[in-house]
């Protein structure tokens, strides 16, 4: 074996542990750190491919094995990015409509605790004249600064923190029965409670920022796994029209996100229509989707789209849908749970040691 050839199946190695980790079940902040950069992961795979293939003579056996162990790490890379490209069918229809009186658009922004800029949020709001707000990070110097809005965003949330989980929300539209819930951890908090369309219909509304697995913050994703899968399970996508905003802190198509999907049976704009990457906002290369809205069946989309830079190292998130009952018979159904997938949701849960054993 030459030394090239040494350099390249080490390299090709390295490539591959990203998918192996992806597929146990360990939660540590190293291993689901893999679930993140699966676009990055995939360029990286096609390059030790591209290398293999003009540097080995393939004259030995190990070599035909190496090229084909890196070919099924890239599939199962591709395989989870798919939904999220414009290859795949959307799973949420366009709205083709004129009657605004059932729509609503969000801003979901994490407008990170140190930035000063509050000008470009304020900004960016009066420009996109959203009906609700949420942003995340927001600390009371945030919540001051954002006082400006409150003649036109009537209806507020507030919970200023300075541990980089403040939340604030506010809003065009009246709130009602509205609770602010820490679910698994006392510092951490999410907001749930009713909003009322401009035809009266009420829709349900949770709004989560769930604790990150990394070396600074968790280190594991048990916490995080736990806020999602539980609002997961006790959402209630058949009783009433629902929505879930926030920054999950998880990727669009890890193995917790889908599976909460599946137990919510709620639906993702994203799928058919692009990643939407809105983290990190100063590092093009290194880029995901952590900001998210979801929805029940009986909405469809008037538009979507990542908003321009606001100092933050996220880029705020915009959509806006249309609450029609009937959509349920267009858009795509969403994957259904087995057993192992809902005991494995259970487990985490439990390990997890809910404060509020189910959400209402």
């Amino acid at each position: 074996m030459s030394t090239i050839e040494l350099i390249i199946l080490i390299y090709s190695g390295l490539m591959c542990i990203p998918t192996l980790a992806s597929i146990t079940r360990f939660d540590q902040w190293w291993i689901r750190g893999f679930d993140f950069p699966r676009i990055q992961i995939s360029f990286l795979i096609i390059l030790a491919i591209l290398l293999s293939v003009f540097l080995y003579d393939f004259s030995k056996p190990w070599q035909f094995i190496a090229v084909g162990v890196l070919l099924l790490s890239l599939s199962y890379q591709f395989v989870k990015i798919y939904p999220y490209t414009y290859l795949a069918k959307k799973q949420v229809f366009k709205f083709k409509g004129s009657d605004s009186s059932a729509s609503i658009s969000i801003i979901v922004s994490n407008v990170l605790t140190t930035n000063k800029r509050s000008d470009k949020l304020i900004q960016l709001v009066h420009d996109r004249k959203p009906d609700l707000l949420l942003t995340l990070e927001s600390d009371e110097r945030w919540e001051k600064e954002l006082e400006v809005l409150e003649d036109e965003y009537r209806y507020t949330v507030k919970i200023p923190l300075d541990n980089l989980y403040g939340m604030h929300f506010y809003s065009k539209l009246q709130l009602e029965d509205i609770k602010v819930r820490y679910l698994v951890q006392e510092d951490i908090p999410s907001i749930h409670g009713y909003v009322i369309l401009r035809n009266g219909e009420k829709v349900k509304i949770h709004c989560l920022h769930p604790m990150p697995p990394s070396p600074t913050e968790s280190e594991t994703s048990t916490n995080r796994d736990a806020e999602l899968l539980m609002l997961g399970r006790d959402i209630d996508c058949e009783k009433e029209p629902a929505l879930v905003i926030g920054d999950l802190n998880d990727v669009a198509w890890s193995r917790t996100t889908r599976l909460f999907q599946k137990l919510s049976g709620l639906m993702d704009p994203r799928i058919g229509r692009g990643f939407f990457n809105t983290f990190h906002a100063d590092y093009a290369l290194f880029r995901w989707p952590l900001d998210h809205v979801f929805h029940t069946k009986d909405f469809t989309l008037i538009e979507i789209a990542r908003e321009r830079n606001i100092g933050s190292d996220h880029f705020p998130m915009y959509i806006n849908l249309n609450y029609e009952p009937t959509a349920e018979l267009i858009n795509e159904d969403t994957d259904q749970p087995d057993e192992e997938e809902k005991e494995w949701a259970e487990e985490k849960i439990k390990s997890a040691n809910p404060i509020i054993p189910k959400i209402d």
